[in-house]
């Protein structure tokens, strides 16, 4: 009888290698920091692990940069050669700017008779400048700045109305030019509602309210005495002439805390300027945010009005030069803004050297500049119908 068959013992699997293998070349371990793409003249980043990203303009970045050089290059030529026969040459202005010079005539010169009216020149010309994109953006009209809407001509009326009635001395042309235009600038937001508020609406009301601004001021300047109606038409022009630190402060820090939120509110921003229907189906909160970017764009003029008085046609051509200039949908704020003090400070170094026995005021100078542009861009405007 045969034996059984003794079970076959199982066969061991082979133990695993302990050594990992060598990694493919090229791969990495970690996903990188910040991923860059570039495409169409345009950078796109990404921060890893975040929600962090956006677009970059390299066109809008070269603009930028070649703006600030200019503002930089006009405002040490507004030092150097300002207002007097005394003349700082370009490479001891900087020194200068800082008190290091060794010319101290120089430096009190600088430092004393013409940083404070320059500074004020810069800053009023960047507010304005944003003021104008704000706008333009939101109501999607080129025309629109505040300006034309009415916000700087309600600083004029409050200034008019504080002049005539003999304000104190704790009511200063700045402190009432900033209240006119603040109020000018809700009563147009007030009137434009009716369940929401549109570009279209806003324009209209606030040509309206300027408008009514401009009569109520003429109307205070025909009852005023003769030195209050100069001192009105003096400021109505507008004019950095006697403009000082108490001028230049006030505007620094409004610019300190209002170009961060504008800044905050540039991707809302720019949904408005596609619709409301397209804002709305791309989740963007459309009164709150029109309200919030509204009330910053008229503090914004407010306060540069107050600083330097109602500066023409600034706000209406710094947006479209510098949006033309980056061939951009919408007005560029930052670009604006630096376009906007390049323009003051041209006008203002123009004002102080074409005539040599008076100082002209900014105003005219923008004025006589701004026109011109503006009737280009109102048959401009008509071409397009």
């Amino acid at each position: 009888m045969p034996s059984p068959a003794s079970p076959t013992p199982p066969t061991p699997s082979p133990t695993p290698s302990a050594a990992p293998s060598p990694p493919s070349s090229g791969a990495s371990s970690a996903a990188p920091f910040l991923t860059v793409a570039r495409s169409h003249g345009r950078v796109a980043f990404r921060l890893a692990g975040s929600a962090v990203s956006g677009t970059l303009s390299l066109r809008l970045a070269l603009l930028w940069l070649a703006m600030a050089a200019a503002v930089f290059l006009v405002f040490c030529l507004t030092v150097g050669v300002g207002t007097g026969d005394y003349t700082v040459p370009l490479p001891d202005v900087v020194p200068a700017l800082w008190g290091a010079g060794d010319d101290t005539a120089a430096v009190f010169v600088v430092q004393e008779l013409r940083l404070p009216r320059a500074a004020v020149a810069l800053l009023a010309g960047a507010a304005f400048g944003m003021a104008g994109a704000i706008f333009q953006s939101v109501t999607r009209n080129p025309l629109a700045s505040p300006d034309m809407l009415g916000i700087t001509q309600g600083a004029g009326t409050a200034v008019a109305a504080g002049i005539v009635a003999g304000a104190g001395p704790g009511l200063s042309s700045q402190t009432l030019g900033l209240g006119g235009a603040l109020a000018a600038g809700l009563l147009i937001y007030l009137l434009a509602w009716n369940r929401g508020t549109t570009g279209y609406r806003i324009v209209l009301v606030g040509i309206g309210v300027s408008w009514m601004c401009v009569s109520l001021t003429y109307y205070l300047v025909s009852r005023a005495e003769v030195y209050q109606a100069q001192r009105v038409l003096g400021w109505l022009v507008g004019s950095l002439n006697d403009r000082g630190w108490a001028h230049a402060r006030p505007l620094a820090l409004a610019l300190a805390v209002l170009v961060p939120l504008v800044l905050l509110l540039v991707r809302l921003q720019r949904a408005l300027h596609l619709g409301d229907e397209v804002a709305v189906a791309l989740g963007a909160p459309v009164q709150r945010t029109r309200m919030i970017v509204m009330l910053c764009g008229a503090a914004l003029a407010a306060f540069a009005t107050a600083a330097a008085g109602p500066v023409l046609f600034v706000a209406l051509a710094a947006p479209q030069i510098a949006q033309r200039l980056a061939r951009a949908a919408v007005p560029p704020v930052t670009a604006a803004a630096l376009t906007g003090s390049v323009i003051v400070l041209v006008s203002d170094l123009i004002s102080q050297r074409l005539l040599t026995d008076m100082v002209l005021p900014v105003g005219v100078v923008t004025g006589v500049l701004g026109a011109p542009f503006l009737m280009w861009q109102l048959a401009r405007a008509e071409r397009t119908l």
